[in-house]
């Protein structure tokens, strides 16, 4: 007595067939990028708080417009007292 196979001894086989290659699509989609207004205002903030960080704290051209109008004896007179008087009084809110 003699047995014929039926099919493939491999249980894989069947499956390794290869049928039709899957057509390629002509264009592929394209990346974008998407940024959200609330990221641009942080950029902008951001941006903004680098420049004020950079900026140095005292300004030398001011102080050396004040230190040459000091120099002046006619500067300091009764107008200039009052006015920086007054100045002071709106700060501390006199």
């Amino acid at each position: 007595m003699t047995i014929d196979r039926l099919g493939p001894v491999d249980p894989v086989a069947k499956y390794n067939k290869t049928g039709k290659p899957a057509k390629v699509a002509k264009q592929a989609p394209t990346d974008s990028v998407a940024v959200s207004e609330e990221a641009r205002r942080s950029a902008a903030l951001q941006q903004t708080a680098d420049i004020v960080r950079s900026t140095p704290d005292v300004r030398m051209d001011r102080v050396e417009e004040v230190k040459a109008k000091l120099q002046d004896p006619d500067y300091i007179n009764d107008k200039v007292v009052e006015a920086v008087a007054d100045s002071l009084m709106d700060v501390f809110g006199v």
